[in-house]
């Protein structure tokens, strides 16, 4: 079988989690031996990630514990995007110039780009919302094709953010949500939110991601007025909301989701 057909036929997309190592293992472990020399290509989307380098180390740590060591059986070549799916482009083309024998993608944009690349390298997806939706994969249960990977979660634990927002602060009835409505995962994540939120007594209103100017208007606005609370995961409550273009610095963190007021009962 090949590298190819064991992406499609034996490892299958998890329902949730983001762990890197799993997939690229179980390939790396079915596909080739140790003693051969590979390349492995990396792409990500946020160049200014601060966690970017430790995460780095455990894709290394965790392939050299299983035999692949960086230099002597295993050349790994990193690509770090701006997040904007020019850059993404960009590097995913020089990536797949090497031939490399996997490529590991995390976000929706590095990975939309790997495929853009190439439909025959095998990928390796991490930290995508919606795979199904965005036509990386044919279904989560057989991918098929050359990409697999995890989704970040499933669309049902969104309603929990807004339960654990109620049980934070019970005074809450309204909740700003941060949004990409560009995306399949925006659109369905809000989707999931709005239903569970009147059983909570909870209006919930989308503040969409255009850029960092509007959400911190919106989020300002939002306020000025009492018995509000806002949804978000600091990185990816809702994929693509607070991109690291979003992220730079001063106001534009706090219009990525810290809410500059307390609830008031």
């Amino acid at each position: 079988m090949s590298v190819r057909e064991s992406v499609a036929a034996r490892t299958p997309v998890a329902g949730s989690g983001c762990h890197r190592l799993t997939a690229l293992r179980d390939l790396l472990i079915f596909s080739f031996q140790p003693d051969e020399m590979r390349r492995i290509g990396i792409l990500v989307a946020a160049a200014a990630d601060p966690d970017l380098r430790s995460r780095i180390a455990s894709v290394e740590e965790g392939l050299r514990q299983l035999g692949w060591t960086a230099g002597r059986n295993v050349q790994i070549d990193y690509r770090e995007a701006a997040g904007t799916a020019e850059s993404s482009r960009r590097y995913a083309n020089e990536l797949v110039a090497l031939a490399p024998d996997v490529l590991l993608g995390s976000g929706t944009v590095s990975v939309e780009a790997l495929l853009q690349a190439t439909r025959s390298v095998p990928i390796v997806f991490v930290n995508v919302a919606d795979p199904v939706g965005a036509g990386f994969v044919e279904s989560l249960a057989r991918p098929g094709g050359n990409a697999t990977g995890f989704m970040t979660f499933e669309y049902s634990v969104s309603a929990k953010w807004v339960e654990l927002l109620k049980q934070m602060a019970p005074g809450v009835t309204r909740a700003a949500i941060l949004r990409d409505p560009a995306t399949t995962a925006g659109v369905g994540q809000f989707a999931v939110i709005q239903s569970a939120a009147p059983s909570l007594g909870i209006d919930v209103s989308p503040v969409d991601v255009r850029d960092a100017t509007a959400i911190e208007r919106s989020v300002t606005a939002f306020a000025r007025t009492s018995n509000g609370g806002m949804n978000r995961d600091n990185k990816r409550a809702v994929e693509g909301a607070c991109s690291v273009d979003h992220r730079t610095g001063g106001p534009k963190q706090t219009a990525c989701g810290v809410l500059p007021s307390p609830v008031r009962d």
